[in-house]
């Protein structure tokens, strides 16, 4: 199969046990599991409500559209976000009817402050901040703009898994941000079949999430399973046209079970890129390197580098058994987002040289060292060691 570019890596055992206890139980659904992950998430990174999705796409469309309520939006009123994205987080603006303003992203690919207020207008509701590869890029600064303009941050952190600030501290805990939404998916850093966290500091929004994603209704089952109202447990309230969001025990075990060796597996992705960072220094005019800031513990969910003749060298590598990946094209690029197309230079230039080299457990040193030496023999002898441009 060659080297691919992810490949999760399960607690086979660990994961069997926990979906074995769903099975003995008899309780595959939500509730449960989902509520021992909900408690062990929140007490790993610090947030203070944690809700268990079946996806982030899900966590992202039912954040603005909670937001939208309850901050009483408009349709067509704007968020600011970033083009250089999978389309989930910028489909999650235009499903509630409201327009993706695009910022340009700076060199950690994460959204550039100056450019996100270049944008504020009197339509502007909120920006979406997405942790690209597991960076926190100028996550800081980006909340001093929210708050001094009265916006509301969500932070799109399907990379973010386990990404820390030097201090300890987990991106958008503690207030930072207004909604944080994480990737359980099948090749993230803490791996399920696919599911994903809403997770915020205020109490409303946590209630309101938890309807939503039950088609609306106020109780889902397992709390009428667990109360104590005799034959009353069966009833219950809708309160909104909601969607089928929630996630199931089976998911949420695999999770649990993963769980424990999250930080032991970034840091082994932060090996890996040091590895692949160490074999690129020799050549700064032929590749380009994303920075990450000194504040942040990246995830490492992805390692990416800027090259010439990007899709040429995805070939070479792909003839050398080696798989890469691209995250991601502009979302600018889409029809529907067409309208940006040629605004954000910086997203724009990432989007045409970007390359996610291979970044999983199962690499090794001598897997990094193989496809550094076929991207410098690509880049250096058949493309002649132009410069980057």
């Amino acid at each position: 199969m060659g080297i691919q570019l992810f490949k999760a890596n399960f607690a086979v055992e660990a994961c069997l046990k926990q979906v074995r206890e769903c099975l003995e139980k008899g309780w595959t659904g939500m509730g449960f599991k989902t509520v021992e992950l909900e408690e062990a998430w929140k007490e790993y990174t610090g947030h203070k409500y944690a809700y268990y999705l079946n996806s982030n796409t899900a966590g992202l469309y039912m954040a603005v559209d909670t937001l939208k309520e309850v901050c009483g939006w408009d349709n067509g009123d704007e968020i600011i976000s970033t083009p250089l994205t999978f389309i989930s987080t910028n489909h999650a603006i235009a499903k509630n009817n409201m327009n993706a303003v695009f910022a340009d992203v700076d060199d950690t690919l994460c959204l550039d402050p100056q450019s996100v207020e270049e944008h504020i207008t009197d339509k502007t509701r909120a920006v979406i901040f997405v942790g690209l590869g597991g960076n926190t890029g100028r996550l800081g600064e980006v909340k001093k703009i929210c708050k001094n303009y009265g916006l509301k941050l969500i932070i799109d952190a399907a990379h973010m898994a386990g990404t820390r600030y030097r201090d300890g501290s987990i991106p958008g805990a503690n207030g930072e941000a207004d909604i944080t939404v994480y990737s359980f998916q099948a090749v993230k850093n803490l791996p399920t079949g696919d599911s994903g966290m809403i997770c915020t500091d205020d109490a409303e929004l946590d209630e309101i999430f938890r309807k939503k994603a039950w088609l609306g209704i106020n109780k889902d089952t397992y709390t009428r399973a667990m109360n104590k109202e005799g034959t009353y447990k069966w009833k219950y309230n809708v309160e909104y046209v909601g969607d089928k969001y929630n996630g199931n025990s089976i998911m949420a075990g695999i999770a649990l079970a993963q769980l424990p060796f999250l930080d032991r597996d970034n840091a082994y992705r932060r090996t890996l890129a040091q590895w692949y960072t160490d074999e690129f220094a020799q050549y700064p005019n032929q590749i380009g390197l994303v920075t990450v800031l000194d504040d942040c513990i990246s995830s490492r969910h992805l390692y990416q580098i800027f090259v010439n003749d990007r899709d040429g060298l995805m070939m070479y590598l792909n003839a050398n058994d080696v798989y890469p990946g691209v995250h991601y094209m502009s979302n600018t690029e889409y029809s529907m987002y067409s309208y940006a197309k040629g605004s954000c230079v910086n997203a724009d230039f990432a989007s045409n040289h970007i390359i996610s080299l291979p970044m999983h457990m199962e690499i090794s040193h001598k897997d990094v060292k193989y496809i550094a030496k076929l991207v410098v023999k690509y880049l250096m002898d058949i493309r002649g060691g132009e410069r980057l441009k």
